[in-house]
């Protein structure tokens, strides 16, 4: 398949194509419960090889002016308001005051009734900011809804402005084997992210990995989640632990790879939650960049969810340019 066929196809033909046959739920668990099992030891084993590598000793400034670039700076809290989220918009805008050379992030995320005022916020400052809106919906972060709330969540979003669309898959479908289910309630969000003009706003599926319990189910969340049109994987809300590791990012990406080299057309991950350090953050980069290649360093195939990782690069930053850096001292890798 190539490229353009990949892309022009519907979730649900898509599917058929990748799969044979009718899509049924019967297919579609022969299909997911199919894949290769995960060998867990050689994943952790690869994921703790890749968290030692580095990066050129040079390279650490672009590290962390990359690790920004890549943020999607964010506030999910009950206690949210409209101040809060035009102080997050400030700082996406301008990181580091004393430093006007520092980069913006990509995005900031938010709950779908704070969109207007981040839509707002981020009009106020004139031109074109670079910084997309990205709303959690479909019932965050439990997923628990019928699909008319889900998808009703996702057009007000979208609607009031948001670029991208953060949904949950419903965990007890899918570890109840429902596949069809999921699959179905991820098309039907697809689709609620269509705009008036035509377009859409790019969808982010998280999988909450955390409660999925094993790498198998992991795998198979991810290519369901492909399967069904999402334009990126994500890890976690970050409202369950464990949210983001290495070893489940660094299988995600496997995934994502693969679909790569079968259709042609790349996927985004996102891992999301408890990556708080630059340190940590850099060790993402190593595994983006030996597992799928430099070229998906970039914000459309690539973020990381956090609210409080971006304060430790600042910082890292600024030694750097003071001469005190503390962060680590990467080699160069062959």
């Amino acid at each position: 398949m190539t490229i353009e066929q990949a892309i022009s196809l519907a979730p649900a033909e898509r599917a058929i194509q990748l799969i044979g046959g009718d899509l049924t739920e019967k297919s579609l668990r022969l299909h997911l419960e199919g894949l290769p099992g995960v060998d867990a030891v050689g994943l952790e084993a690869r994921a703790a090889s890749l968290g030692t590598r580095s990066i050129k000793t040079t390279s650490k400034a672009w590290a962390l002016d990359k690790v920004i670039e890549l943020i999607d700076l964010t506030t999910l809290e009950g206690s949210d308001t409209p101040g809060k989220v035009q102080s997050l918009v400030a700082k996406a805008m301008i990181p580091d005051p004393s430093d006007l050379s520092a980069p913006r992030v990509a995005a900031v995320c938010v709950y779908g009734d704070m969109v207007p005022y981040a839509v707002e916020a981020l009009g106020a400052a004139g031109g074109e900011s670079g910084i997309h809106v990205a709303a959690v919906a479909t019932a965050f972060p439990s997923g628990r809804a019928s699909l008319p709330v889900k998808i009703a969540d996702t057009k007000d979003a979208v609607s009031s402005g948001a670029d991208e669309i953060d949904m949950v898959i419903d965990r007890g479908a899918f570890l109840s084997g429902r596949y069809g289910l999921v699959f179905d309630q991820i098309v039907a969000v697809k689709e609620a992210c269509r705009r008036e003009n035509g377009s859409y706003a790019h969808l982010k599926v998280i999988l909450e990995t955390g409660e999925l319990t094993t790498y198998d189910n992991v795998r198979r969340a991810s290519w369901l989640a492909i399967l069904a049109g999402g334009d990126f994987i994500k890890t976690s809300t970050g409202k369950v632990a464990p949210a983001a590791t290495l070893p489940v990012t660094l299988l995600m990406l496997q995934v994502v790879n693969d679909w790569y080299r079968l259709t042609g057309e790349r996927i985004g991950v996102k891992p999301a939650g408890g990556i708080r350090t630059s340190k940590d953050a850099i060790k993402y980069l190593v595994t983006v960049a030996e597992t799928v290649g430099e070229e998906w360093l970039q914000p459309h195939l690539f973020r990381f969810g956090a609210s409080s990782l971006l304060n430790d690069v600042l910082l890292q930053r600024q030694k750097l340019t003071s001469g005190h850096y503390s962060g680590p001292d990467y080699v160069t890798v062959d």
